[in-house]
């Protein structure tokens, strides 16, 4: 394996053997992938690391669940997602999801400017509302349908297209607030 990312054999059978300092080398070496991954669900980046930590708490317990004939990085990244998905399921409010349920479509196009520094538009995505985020997240960057997200997170299929559109609508409203030069109207 040429892959510089992928888990050595030793730490994977260390981790799996339970053994502190195995697990402890893992959660140093993948702390910033993961890390990256969950500031895109969350809000704040105490939420993310809340939601890292628990992401690595089930890559611990279920390392014997990993198969090494695939990449290591592949199954990181799903239960870091899955991490996410978990912690929007508990943290949501009845009222949240009415909001989101009760937005309208809109035939509004949304096109993504480009910037120069990936940061700024996390820190942009990260002012969405949970719901928003979690679905802008998961049909934009995971690539799943509005089907798959509709099952994960208990809501239909169209209520993931609406609040895909509702996330976009709300996207421009926030770039135009803090850059509005990027686009114009």
């Amino acid at each position: 394996m040429n892959d510089s990312r992928a888990i050595p054999p030793r730490l994977l059978d260390g981790c799996r053997r339970g053994d502190a300092a195995s697990q402890k080398e893992v959660y140093a070496r993948y702390y910033g992938y993961g890390l990256h991954i969950t500031l895109r669900y969350t809000k704040t980046r105490e939420e993310a690391v809340e939601v890292l930590n628990d992401g690595f708490l089930k890559i611990f317990r279920h390392m014997d669940r990993y198969n090494p004939a695939f990449p290591f990085l592949s199954w990181f990244r799903r239960i870091m997602v899955n991490s996410a998905i978990d912690h929007f399921r508990f943290t949501r409010k009845e009222n949240d999801m009415l909001e989101l349920l009760e937005e309208g479509l809109s035939d509004q196009v949304f096109e993504m400017p480009s910037f120069k520094e990936g940061s700024d538009l996390l820190l942009i995505v990260q002012q969405l509302s949970p719901g928003y985020r979690m679905v802008f997240n998961l049909h934009v960057m995971e690539e799943y349908t509005h089907e798959e997200i509709g099952e994960m997170l208990g809501i239909s299929a169209s209520a993931s297209r609406s609040n895909l559109t509702r996330a976009k609508q709300r996207l421009r409203e926030l770039i135009l607030d803090q850059w509005p030069s990027v686009m114009k109207l």
